[in-house]
């Protein structure tokens, strides 16, 4: 049975790709009764069509102080249109912190595929907070580009202050940080991250079948995952400077459920080239080596493509309802069960079986699996 809840209102920071495809999705699942594509049709109670979009922040002047409705279709958005019809929201998007969420070398491409920096006044933590409170924020989501430290930790910092719950969809490290931990444990704030593991793409992939070689006993030699695309993310990521985080993230995601950590000079995860004409679609080239019965040696080679950003979103409706009732039950600090599921670097890592297990028993029973006092970086 369906329980009666109010909607889950969010705010987005980062009016991107993965914006759009997740505010398209709740148009198009609102006027839908089937769970195609989503892993749940209803979680908690909430179906994808409670959630509303009632704040939004950004640095594109193609973008601030439009309606979230428009913003999601505006340059440098290139992802799929499936949802053209998305009704106007009430939020307009506002002027946000740029910090260090734009690179220098972004500022050198056309500006159809960059970001246009608009010349407004960038708001205060207190300006961000007094809004936060005002549309009665439930839930902030965190989607600046890969190496935001700086503007990641600012709109934590606000989350923590609103009493707002955080859902990290980036590799910059807050919830598996135990000092960050700490800090929204001790406010009584909800946090699940870091980084969004997307639905069917290249880290589930390759996490799946490093789990499989261990299952059958194949010992994992040598392996890579490299990826290209077209968009932002890419684009913003040829700056190797910002990678830190996301190869570590990345890595991290698939020695977890190695049989033994692989040395570093046989593993290789992450991006590898922006590549324009391939706009949002993400091509991901796997390669495996192993060691069967009596050493003898095999290979594994797959191609995966996909469209990136709904890929993502896929999980985002997912973590956003579980990031609601964990509000709803009261739950502080890191929020394990859906961090291990959904996230590449979740304070606990967990095998994927062990993870599903545990976010369907904290969806269907309330029974949270307890945060540690101390969780350690995986890094």
């Amino acid at each position: 049975m369906i329980q009666d809840h109010k909607p889950i209102n969010i705010a987005i920071v980062g009016v991107g790709n993965c914006a759009s495809s997740l505010v398209q999705g709740l148009t198009y699942y609102a006027a839908r009764n089937d769970a195609s594509g989503l892993m749940h049709q209803t979680l908690g109670g909430y179906r994808a069509g409670d959630i509303r979009v009632v704040a939004a922040w950004d640095i594109d002047a193609r973008k601030v102080g439009r309606d979230v409705a428009q913003a999601i279709f505006a340059p440098p958005n290139c992802t799929a249109v499936f949802a053209a019809d998305v009704p106007e929201t009430g939020a307009v998007v506002r002027m946000g912190r740029i910090l260090d969420g734009v690179a220098e070398h972004m500022a050198e491409q056309p500006e159809a595929r960059t970001f246009v920096p608009a010349d407004a006044p960038e708001p205060s933590r207190e300006d961000v907070v007094q809004a936060l409170r005002a549309a009665q924020v439930d839930v902030l989501l965190n989607y600046l580009p890969v190496g935001s430290q700086q503007a990641t930790e600012f709109y934590a910092e606000c989350a923590l202050e609103a009493g707002v719950a955080f859902v990290n969809n980036i590799p910059v490290f807050i919830a598996s940080d135990p000092a960050w931990a700490e800090r929204f444990r001790k406010a009584g704030v909800p946090v699940i991250g870091d980084d969004i593991k997307a639905q069917l793409g290249a880290t589930i992939v390759h996490r799946v079948l490093t789990d499989l070689f261990h299952k059958r006993g194949v010992k994992l030699c040598r392996t890579y995952q490299l990826n290209t695309g077209g968009n932002t993310d890419f684009l913003n990521m040829a700056n190797r400077k910002r990678l830190e985080s996301k190869k570590i993230s990345k890595t991290e995601a698939v020695q977890a459920v190695a049989a033994e950590r692989i040395a570093d000079e046989n593993i290789h995860v992450g991006p590898s080239d922006y590549v324009a004409w391939q706009n949002d679609n993400k091509v991901c080239f796997l390669r495996m080596e192993g060691e069967l019965f009596g050493g003898v040696p095999m290979n594994l080679e797959l191609r995966l493509s996909v469209e990136d950003s709904p890929n993502s979103a896929g999980v985002a409706i997912d973590m956003i309802r579980c990031a609601a009732i964990a509000r709803d039950r009261g739950l502080a600090g890191p929020v394990i069960a859906p961090a291990a599921w959904f996230c590449k670097h979740p304070p606990e890592q967990m095998t994927d079986d062990e993870a599903y297990e545990a976010v369907e028993s904290f969806i269907a029973d309330g029974a949270p699996v307890p945060a540690s006092a101390s969780p350690a970086p995986l890094s």
